[in-house]
């Protein structure tokens, strides 16, 4: 007579790291427990500390409940499981966490800063993942808790490497999208104003790499003669004043945009606009856009 032997899968414990931590563990019992790898979980971590602290929050809070590597019970349990013996490891909890609820209220998860529908969809995520088949015969708890885990894992693991050629995707088309525009970020992101007054504070070019560059000569009392410049805008938008008495000779082009120099207009791929002006006083001009829009206007006495 033969004997059956059932095996139980072992279950999979989700613990802090001993071996693979910067500060308490966290991300590496998190990478070993899921088998993603650790810089996912920090670089989470990270970005929901920059976008309001929330991540900080989260990490002292896992750090709280997950056990250290090789022990049965994490600092919370360890508090629970004491509190007849010391009621003060349990009080110092509750202070952290009334302390954690009010900074939680506070923190940002989100840039709109409303996410409770991100916990509705994972804690949703998590009910089905684990569901149980009304087909399957009933097993061992042990057996249903180790499956679920690994349902999780699996999960997690397809998620994350979703995320990552969805990630590898989105650089290569800024990499592309930069190549073909000639977008230089080292020249600046966001809003630049200049008003000049003098030809000693002009400079000879103006450059941003993305966002709006307001140029305001309207003021400016020009020599005799040329007076070159060169402004340029790689992703966004370029306006310039020129003053009055002075004559304008000047290049707009956009690969991809709007283009307005006086009463001269462009639009569409490669717009391109040239104005010639003639007198004693002459600003020669040479604007781009990349993409966005390029408007060059006479300043109104």
């Amino acid at each position: 007579m033969s004997e059956t032997t059932t095996h139980i899968p072992e279950i999979r414990r989700l613990q802090r790291s001993r071996s693979d931590r910067m500060l308490a563990g966290v991300s590496g019992g998190l990478a070993r427990y899921f088998e993603i790898h650790p810089a996912v979980f920090r670089v989470g971590f990270v970005v929901l500390t920059l976008l309001g602290g929330a991540g900080i929050l989260i990490y002292a809070a896992a750090a709280l409940v997950m056990p250290d590597e090789g022990k049965e019970d994490s600092i919370a349990t360890a508090a629970l499981r004491n509190r007849q013996d010391r009621p003060w490891p349990l009080i110092g909890l509750g202070l952290l966490a009334v302390a954690g609820a009010i900074l939680l209220s506070r923190a940002v998860f989100w840039p709109g800063g409303d996410a409770w529908w991100l916990f509705l969809i994972a804690g949703g995520l998590i009910l089905w993942i684990t569901r149980q088949p009304a087909a399957t015969p009933s097993a061992d708890a042990k057996e249903l808790a180790a499956e679920d885990s690994r349902r999780v894992r699996r999960f997690f693991r397809r998620l994350a490497i979703a995320f990552a050629v969805f990630l590898a995707i989105l650089v290569a088309a800024a990499a592309a999208f930069a190549a073909v525009f000639d977008v230089h970020v080292g020249r600046g992101i966001g809003d630049r104003d200049y008003v000049v007054t003098s030809a000693q504070e002009l400079d000879d070019s103006y450059r941003l790499g993305i966002g709006t560059l307001d140029l305001d000569l309207s003021r400016l009392q020009l020599p005799v003669g040329e007076t070159h410049l060169e402004t340029r805008v790689d992703v966004g938008d370029l306006h310039v004043i020129v003053p009055q008495g002075v004559a304008l000779r000047a290049h707009g082009e956009a690969q991809i945009g709007d283009v307005r120099v006086l009463d001269a207009h462009d639009d569409g791929r490669n717009a391109d606009v040239d104005v010639s002006g003639t007198g004693a006083r002459v600003l020669v001009l040479d604007a781009h856009v990349g993409v966005g829009s390029l408007h060059v206007e006479r300043a109104v006495r």
